[in-house]
This record gives C-alpha cells, structure tokens and sequence, in this order.
C-alpha cells in the first residue's frame, strides 16, 4: 500500500474525513496549552472530572433538543461551570481539598447524566454522547470547535504573564495588589469550552484524551513552557492523523483510535524522552562516572 492509500486518498476522496481532521486540528490548537497548564498546575484530574461534568447538561439538552448543537453544547457548558463552581465553593467552606470535591462531584454528575440518557433515550443515544464520533462533525459542530479554539489562544495570548505568574507563584500577585482569581476562573472557564468543544466530536469519556495525553508527553521532552505547548500540539496533530487512519482503514472507532494513538506518544516518552526513563538512566550514569 502506498503513502498515496494510506494517507492521502481517504483526504481527497471523502469530505468527512476533512473535516474530521481539520476538527481535530482546531482542537488540537486549543486543548494544547490548557492541557500543559493543568500538568504543571497539578491539576490533571481536574479534566478528567470536568470532563464527566459535562454529561448531564448534555444529557438534558439531548432531552429537550435531541442532537441539536445549540442544546449539547449550550447543556454542557452550564453543566461543567455549575461543578466547578459547586466544587470551588465546597473547598473554600469545608474542610475538604479541591481536588476530592472535584472527584465527588464530578462521579456524581457522571451518573445523573448515565440515568437521564438511560431513562428517556436508548444506548446508542448514550453510546453517542460517552464516546461521541469525529467522523460524524459537521459544518456547525467544525465552526463551534474552531471558535472555542481561537477564544482560547486570545485568551491566553492577553492573559499569559498573569496566568503564568498565577501558576508558579500565587503568593506574588497577592503581595502585589494583584488577585489571581480572574485567571484561575478564566482559566477554568477555558478548560469547561474546550471540552465541551471535544465532546462534539469525541463524547465525554474521550474528550479529555487529547487534551492532557499530548500534555503529559511534552511534559517529557521539553524544558520551557512554549515548548511544552509546541510539543503537545504536534503531538496532538500527530495522534489525530494517525487514529483517523487507523479509524478509516481497520473500521475502529475513531475516539477511542486517536486518544490510543496520543497514549503510545506518551508511553514511547516515559521510556525514550530526555525527562522520561532513558533519560534519567543516562544522567545517573554520567554522574557515576
């Protein structure tokens, strides 16, 4: 089979495959530097509970709109901010850590979401919304997700040094008259969009994959923050090309396709990255000798 079959003929010949990948481009865009940012903020887990956070908006908006855009999206978006917002507030009265409240709200909003699609759909209703299917996006759903990506980057671009600061060193903005809560709400906000920007087009369960796997492995084999976000955007458009072709050639589900392509990119990269087990061998060793 030539590079011609394998890569290009499924582009030229099929318009889904287009906007498949040009979806998961624009995702890829956004996701990138949210994803690196929750890494060094320790905050992985918190997009994965958002991300499960999501369901049970959508899983109303499915009810009132079947699989209209404006209901799933619009359902999820409030979904996701109402955790974030009830898990923030349970941290700051409680004596609980932020990140439990998360994992408590989050396992609770992922059932309630199962039981509505459960009660007033079918399974292949909740089949779609858990793992959604990026060769099924169309017009609408591509300009939704190229939107949420171009709001992310402006966002970040105006707010980077402040979220940066806010990140590495909060007690800094407090000591300089400056409060970091616009940018860890703004950021929050960011992360809620863009997955709800995946779930279009890979469900709740998948749409976290692409936002932290690639994060994760730029965490590996870059030393600089722009790095970081460069590394995990390749590696994003890399795992997005490869599941897609996967997906068209062996009949897989494309989801779950290309969030296992981003996690052979992270497992490759504990093992050969300069950060990863390789590399720490080698420095051991030149520090021995």
């Amino acid at each position: 089979m030539t590079l011609n079959e394998l890569l290009l003929s499924p582009l030229t010949d099929f318009a889904f495959m287009r906007r498949a990948l040009a979806g998961c481009v624009a995702l890829s865009a956004g996701c990138a530097p949210i994803g690196v940012l929750l890494v060094l903020r320790r905050m992985s887990l918190m997009g994965d509970a958002l991300s499960h956070a999501v369901l049970p908006g959508a899983a109303v908006g499915f009810i009132l709109g079947g699989f209209a855009l404006p209901w799933l999206a619009g359902g999820g978006v409030v979904a996701g901010l109402l955790v974030a917002l009830l898990a923030g507030l349970a941290s700051r009265f409680t004596d609980l850590s932020e990140d439990a409240n998360f994992a408590g709200f989050y396992l609770v909003a992922l059932a309630l979401g199962v039981l509505l699609v459960s009660k007033w759909g079918s399974n292949v209703d909740l089949i779609h919304l858990l793992f959604g299917s990026v060769l099924a996006v169309d017009d609408i759903s591509l300009q939704l997700v190229a939107a949420i990506s171009s709001l992310t980057l402006v966002w970040l671009a105006l707010n980077y040094r402040g979220l940066v600061l806010e990140c590495v060193d909060p007690g800094y903005l407090q000591a300089g008259g400056k409060r970091g809560t616009r940018y860890h709400l703004g950021f929050v906000a960011l992360t809620v969009l863009n997955l709800v920007a995946g779930f279009q087009a890979m469900g709740t369960l998948m749409a976290v994959g692409l936002m932290m796997l690639p994060a994760a492995a730029s965490r590996l084999w870059a030393d600089t923050l722009p790095g970081m976000i460069l590394s995990a955007w390749i590696t994003g458009l890399v795992a997005s090309l490869v599941g897609l072709m996967l997906s068209y050639h062996l009949s897989l589900p494309s989801g779950p396709a290309i969030v296992l392509s981003a996690g052979l990119v992270y497992l490759l990269s504990l093992i050969i990255a300069p950060h990863g087990w390789h590399g720490r061998w080698r420095a051991r060793r030149h520090k021995e000798n």
